[in-house]
């Protein structure tokens, strides 16, 4: 179901600090975060569908000497499911695609959210910038919205629903982790911070549960930032089929030289109880 925090254009030396929980079925076949051999993203993959739902773009180069050097424009993007109790038809395309399609595009954010024809796909959240413009769209009624300068927290309904999680989410972040990117943007200072917020497990009151379609203990299962390995979906036996798979945390950062480098770092979860 997922979760994507943003700190937009709030710190000169880091403008872009994204952090983000994907949730997925823990049987769906999954590349950890790697540079693919096939296009010019740095990402993990779905391997069912070839997509990802967290990229950036990054171009691997020989230099004269023959090792290797990374090429980047600053282009990143997440995407997220809306969950709304419509299910995915079968002739629609994987959301994932879009954030492959923008990281490899050189349209501008704006440009690009406005071009996607929005009903080949099922209910997504798209979040897609570079180093100067961040968008957000959804195909559920949110047209293309610059981001304002500020902390941004989606997970899968409209950008500005205040679900439980979103705002937990929000009020850590604000409490624990910008205040330490504030003191030093090191990464080495303050992403343990970030990580220890994302893993949050504080499940949601019944009367702060939100209205999706689904059951009140569905709701409050998947009400918590990160999300335990549960039974999900019509099994016959207790063994865990969905949960938190990778936690991320993507950064744009501009050096004395005003150049941008873009990064991701990851660690995945196989579905044990942490």
């Amino acid at each position: 179901m997922c979760i994507v925090a943003i700190a937009w254009q709030l710190f000169d030396e880091l403008p872009l600090v994204l952090l983000s929980n994907r949730d997925e079925f823990l049987q769906r076949p999954t590349d950890p975060l790697h540079q693919w051999a096939d296009q010019p993203i740095y990402a993990g993959r779905d391997s069912q569908s070839g997509g990802t739902w967290l990229g950036i773009h990054q171009q691997p180069l020989p230099d004269k000497e023959g090792s290797v050097i990374y090429e980047q424009n600053g282009r990143w993007a997440a995407v997220l499911n809306f969950r709304d109790g419509v299910q995915a038809g079968i002739n629609e395309r994987s959301r994932g695609e879009l954030v492959t399609h923008f990281l490899t595009s050189m349209l501008s954010p704006m440009t690009f959210a406005r071009q996607i024809d929005l009903q080949n796909y099922a209910g997504f959240n798209l979040i897609i910038g570079d180093a100067t413009q961040a968008v957000i769209v959804n195909n559920r009624g949110h047209a293309p919205t610059p981001l304002y300068a500020g902390l941004h927290v989606i997970s899968n309904g409209q950008p500005e629903s205040a679900w439980f999680k979103t705002e937990r989410l929000r009020g850590r972040l604000r409490q624990e982790v910008l205040p330490l990117i504030a003191e030093d943007s090191s990464a080495e200072y303050w992403q343990a911070a970030a990580f220890d917020v994302l893993s949050d497990n504080t499940k949601a009151p019944d009367d702060q549960l939100p209205e999706t379609g689904m059951s009140t203990e569905i709701e409050q299962t998947l009400s918590s930032v990160y999300i335990e390995p549960i039974v999900f979906g019509d099994v016959k036996t207790n063994t865990p089929t969905y949960g938190t798979r990778t936690q991320s945390i993507l950064t744009l950062r501009k050096d004395r030289d005003a150049d941008f480098t873009t990064d991701i770092i990851s660690r995945e979860f196989d579905g044990n109880p942490k």
